[in-house]
């Protein structure tokens, strides 16, 4: 008598019916609505125009306060996050979990709140952010404040795509370093950091982009001097939104290039 077919190699059960052929079909569906805006942002002006734009003071003034801001901000990610990683890599138990945790809690705050709950550090009626308005240094409304909020949302990336690098080198090699006299900092910066080097440079590039699109937190914080996201929003919300289109190209353009580092010279942390 005969069966019918169960094929695991193709997704089919049964006659006929492919499992796969309908996760094609459906994740299809959700391909086209992250593709077809990105495609339509592009189409929507003409590109004389937008680059037009793009040279006008305003652009210009925002472009350069995010490349500068998401730079810095960028760099004092990784000059405490890249220890706190490698702690994390090395370190069990529940004191490490709860680290963990406040590491990772920033990433799924809703902006605004990461806003307001720098405030209360920073913002004036604060002691450090009266001491620093004090010493002419403000905290909010400054380059230093769009810096404080870009770090707090975007260090995280840091900190855990380079957890996730660390943990990848294998430790023997650490190992061995160490019993040919070597110490912890010198192996880690002769073994460890050349092996995780790639996971590490994706998660800075990650940071980065994160940065660079920053703007609840910053909204909240700083304001001024203007970001490339505050001030998408505030051409949207005077002149319309054909007025926003040449600096979110930039932003998409910006992040285009972070994905093609992440996928050339870097580590890929979702592949």
């Amino acid at each position: 008598m005969p069966t019918r077919s169960h094929s695991t190699e193709s997704g089919t059960v049964g006659s006929g019916f492919d499992w796969l052929n309908v996760a094609l079909v459906l994740g299809g569906l959700l391909l086209l609505y992250y593709v077809v805006p990105m495609v339509s942002l592009f189409v929507s002006v003409p590109a004389g125009d937008v680059l037009a734009r793009m040279s006008s003071p305003t652009v210009v003034d925002s472009a350069t306060t995010s490349l500068l801001s998401a730079s810095i901000s960028t760099v004092v990610a990784a000059l405490f996050g890249l220890p706190l990683a490698y702690w994390l890599a090395r370190t069990d138990g529940f004191v490490a979990k709860v680290v963990l945790a406040f590491v990772v809690l920033p990433l799924v705050l809703p902006p605004t709140v990461g806003g307001i709950v720098l405030l209360t550090v920073f913002g004036p009626g604060s002691p450090l952010g009266d001491a620093a308005i004090a010493a002419g240094i403000p905290l909010t409304r400054s380059l230093a404040g769009v810096v404080l909020a870009q770090t707090f949302v975007a260090s995280p990336f840091v900190v855990v795509t380079g957890k996730a690098a660390f943990e990848s080198v294998d430790q023997t090699l650490e190992h061995a370093s160490r019993s040919l006299g070597k110490s912890r900092l010198t192996t880690a910066r002769r073994v460890t950091l050349p092996l995780a080097g790639p996971g590490i440079l994706a998660g800075v590039t990650l940071a980065f982009a994160r940065a660079i699109g920053e703007f609840g937190a910053t909204m909240m914080l700083a304001y001024y001097p203007r970001t490339m996201p505050v001030q998408i929003w505030v051409e949207f919300k005077q002149l319309g939104l054909d007025n926003a289109y040449p600096v979110a190209i930039l932003l998409v353009l910006i992040a285009a290039a972070a994905l093609l580092i992440l996928n050339t010279v870097a580590t890929n942390p979702w592949e």
